[in-house]
């Protein structure tokens, strides 16, 4: 369990999440993905790496039950800051990063993908922000390198769930295939990948990087305030024990 790292291929780096039952991170094991991905890109052998997960899903988010059982703020603090150094070890990886993505991928997975260069999705994968109805904002900045700007504000106000299908549509899915074909399919891709020059491979990615219209790190942080925000004033904890959900006259 936990963060695992293999060498399935010549230049690929395969990061593997397993953390039963849903893929819910505490705080350490967001900070376990950065310091793999990390670690990965600074390897010269690597040229490009693929982030899977195993079990039912790719990534719930963040562990809420390890904020439930912090009396303080600790939890939250740590959670905000592990997810901002995993979502940022995924931008600034020196390589490519493919998401090969199953099942649920909510919250802090939104995160990991829209950082990512590339994802290949099985037919049964969901995409979606949760985080109203957990009491959280965040990672609307990742959302909307995934679908357009209105269809983005729809998903995050009603905490509603986008298809693979969907987003292939969109055209931020690069292909849509059987789950038992996920993993063989993510390798395909990032193999025609890693066949590049080891260091050219690297000043694409960063000079990509270098032409984005948002900066990812900023705009993240920015969200993250509310976040804590929410926390503090108790609304949070209010939320999360109803749902999201507020009855209405």
């Amino acid at each position: 369990m936990g963060v695992s790292t293999t060498s399935p291929d010549k230049g690929i780096r395969l990061i593997t999440v397993d953390h039963p039952p849903v893929n819910a991170l505490p705080v350490r094991g967001w900070y376990d993905l950065a310091d793999a991905l990390r670690a990965a890109g600074r390897d010269p052998e690597v040229r490009c790496v693929v982030l899977t997960a195993a079990g039912r899903g790719f990534n719930a988010g963040v562990d809420i039950k390890e904020m439930q059982r912090d009396t303080g703020h600790d939890a939250l603090i740590g959670a905000n800051r592990g997810c901002y150094e995993a979502f940022s070890a995924v931008y600034e990886c020196e390589v490519p990063v493919v998401a090969a993505v199953h099942g649920f991928c909510l919250g802090g997975g939104i995160g990991l993908v829209g950082n990512a260069d590339a994802i290949v999705a099985s037919e049964d994968a969901t995409f979606g922000l949760p985080e109203l109805d957990r009491g959280a904002l965040g990672a609307a900045t990742h959302l909307a390198r995934l679908v357009p700007q209105h269809l983005m504000r729809a998903l995050y106000y009603t905490s509603r769930t986008a298809t693979a299908a969907e987003l292939h549509a969109h055209g931020s899915v690069w292909k849509v295939v059987p789950r038992d074909e996920l993993l063989d399919a993510a390798m395909e891709l990032a193999g025609e990948i890693a066949c590049k020059d080891g260091y050219l491979i690297r000043l694409a990615k960063a000079a990509i990087n270098g032409i984005d219209p948002v900066d990812v790190h900023r705009s993240y942080r920015f969200e993250q305030g509310f976040t804590f925000e929410a926390g503090l004033s108790g609304v949070a904890d209010r939320v999360r024990d109803t749902f999201g959900r507020e009855a209405r006259p």
